[in-house]
């Protein structure tokens, strides 16, 4: 069995991604080979970075660590280590229900997994410590996710994040940037900047909202050439950061905001200290200080206290807003939650699942209009990868993994992985765009540098 190689399987969102990364580094620094989500892990130790967020990611959590568990039954897996959101939860729990699991950690102690394996980071024991990267990158080179803070203070009455991280801690921001020059010299030109609730960024190490400032000095690092900003919330949005955006051409016009809900009697109930006048008047406001911003947002269904005529506000609300990019999803308890506790789940799930199909499908109307109306346009565009016959990338208006993406025929020329193009898009479907490459130049792309070069 090879007890130099490592598994880290990672569950969940961006943040959990990072945290994998982390760990990842301070292994591989050690002299470990680790492996990212193999297909196939055998006969080594695995570590499973788990989601604790809804039933959905619960559920696939607790299957991959049993998967696991059995091929260590089988004798093809070695020692296996739980880390992450849902054992941060539901610790104890996991312990007494799965003694084959060798260690389980929460969220913020996993670095004691370098320990368990009998290991020491101590840089006077091991010299490679000494220049222990940051992380290891695990998408493709050209973006990176950037995490500023953890925790959060919201207490929203259906979520059970704040359960699992805690209060909101924001990091330094000369940590921040010292991580940004960093990426930047990894080959890294975007940044998608993540925290459970990115505009509370500064207030509880600086006593103010620091965001606009943080994103205004990542700007100005030489070789930052995109900026996406994920998870605002509405209540309070501190408004500079629009001017930020407006100012720096390297900050996407693109901003994911959670809103949940318009009706106020649902907003109230769900303890998201707006309103419904104060929602259409931020959306207003966001859409004339950034003209042409695509906005990302969450809805849910099915919260108590929703009947079908708050339903049907949203419905109105989501027709209005005309959201670029929206997902939804339906309300189930969360142990723990405030909902849980003090509302009763008395919807029934065929009409929680009806109303979902209903938003859904007026959604994917309004982003087949939204991307049929970039049809003729010259757009920037960064390659991501090749597949098939089609080169595969991205404009600012698009985050990796969760949003639309541009087509081009890769019969037509080279193209180069992490450069940007002048495409000029020629047909779309309800959510994708199709492009080609304008015959007037050689090919648009940015001239390489030395860090495009692959030694």
């Amino acid at each position: 069995m090879n007890t130099k190689t490592i598994d880290i399987i990672t569950l969940g969102c961006s943040k959990n991604l990072v945290d994998s990364e982390t760990l990842m580094a301070r292994l591989e620094a050690l002299g470990y080979k680790v492996e990212h989500d193999p297909e196939h892990p055998r006969g080594h130790t695995v570590v499973i970075n788990t989601c604790g967020f809804i039933g959905d990611a619960k559920e696939e959590s607790i299957n991959t660590i049993l998967q696991c568990c059995e091929r260590k039954a089988r004798g093809l897996v070695g020692r296996i280590y739980v880390m992450g959101c849902l054992s941060q939860r539901y610790l104890k729990t996991l312990g007494h229900e799965l003694p084959e699991v060798d260690g389980i950690y929460g969220k913020f102690d996993w670095g004691r997994i370098i320990d368990d394996l009998n290991l020491n980071l101590n840089p006077n024991d091991n010299p490679s410590a000494q220049t222990l990267p940051l992380r290891h990158i695990t998408t493709p080179r050209h973006y990176a996710y950037l995490k500023i803070s953890e925790g959060c203070n919201r207490h929203c009455a259906y979520c059970a994040i704040p359960i699992m991280t805690g209060r909101h801690h924001s990091r330094p921001m000369d940590d921040i940037i010292a991580e940004v020059e960093w990426l930047v010299g990894q080959g890294v030109k975007e940044l998608q900047v993540i925290a459970q609730e990115l505009t509370y960024y500064g207030l509880d190490i600086y006593k103010k909202r620091c965001i606009a400032e943080l994103v205004e000095r990542m700007a100005h690092v030489k070789g930052v050439k995109w900026i996406r900003l994920h998870y605002a919330y509405p209540h309070q949005f501190p408004m500079d950061l629009l001017d930020v955006m407006r100012r720096n051409p390297n900050v996407c016009r693109y901003l994911d905001i959670a809103l949940q809900h318009i009706n106020s009697h649902v907003l109230t109930n769900m303890r998201r200290h707006v309103d419904s006048t104060q929602t259409y008047q931020l959306i207003t406001q966001i859409r004339k200080a950034v003209p042409g911003i695509h906005l990302r947002t969450t809805l849910m269904v099915g919260f108590p206290g929703e009947g079908d005529r708050e339903f049907e506000e949203l419905i109105e609300f989501t027709r209005w807003a005309r959201f670029e990019r929206m997902g939804a999803f339906a309300y189930s308890h969360e142990d723990g939650t405030y909902a849980a506790r003090h509302y009763r789940d008395t919807i029934p799930p065929a009409v929680k699942q009806a109303r979902l199909d209903r938003l859904m499908a007026l959604q994917q109307e309004i982003s087949a209009q939204v991307q049929a109306e970039k049809v003729g346009q010259t757009l920037k565009v960064m390659i991501d990868r090749k597949e098939g016959q089609y080169y595969v990338g991205r404009t600012e208006f698009d985050s990796p993994e969760v949003d639309p993406e541009v087509l081009i025929p890769a019969a037509e020329r080279r193209l180069r992985c992490g450069c940007f193009y002048k495409v000029r898009i020629t047909h779309s479907d309800q959510f994708d765009l199709y492009g080609d490459l304008p015959p007037c130049h050689t090919d648009g792309a940015e001239r390489r540098s030395v860090s495009d070069i692959r030694l």
